[in-house]
């Protein structure tokens, strides 16, 4: 079920967030970085963004966890356990219905001063599923 599937009954796009989005958009779509760059400008959430770019049927790419938008192979992130047993231990503390939420793993990132994909490719280690996204593509 896509996003525009799921706000059938509100399927206007926000005008402002439209305008951003088109100014900013590139042929591949709308990268991650700039959905939320958008959302600061605007003041709105980062999901807003993302339900606006799903409604004017604009894909989501370039997702800075490494899980989605990249081509050929969709995702980038690899699997690698972390060094720190404290940054594993940080992901598991986080996890909601065992799954680590996108929003929850950029703060450990922030929080053990790590890329972000760091904390995706622990998670992909430890066979731990990152969800839900902040933009809503997953």
């Amino acid at each position: 079920m896509s996003l525009s599937d799921k706000n059938e009954n509100d399927n206007r796009p926000d005008p402002a967030i439209t305008q951003e989005i088109k100014a900013r958009l590139r042929k591949d779509g709308l990268a991650c970085a700039v959905a939320f760059d958008i959302a600061g400008k605007l003041g709105c959430t980062p999901a807003e963004v993302g339900r606006t770019a799903d409604l004017l049927h604009i894909s989501l790419v370039k997702c800075q966890l490494g899980l989605f938008g990249y081509k050929p192979q969709k995702k980038i992130v690899d699997s690698r356990m972390p060094q720190e047993a404290a940054l594993g231990d940080a992901i598991r503390d986080g996890l909601v219905d065992d799954r680590l939420p996108c929003k929850t793993a950029w703060r450990i990132a922030t929080q053990f001063g790590v890329p972000k994909m760091t904390v995706s490719s622990a998670c992909e280690a430890l066979s731990i599923k990152v969800k839900p996204c902040q933009l809503g593509a997953f």
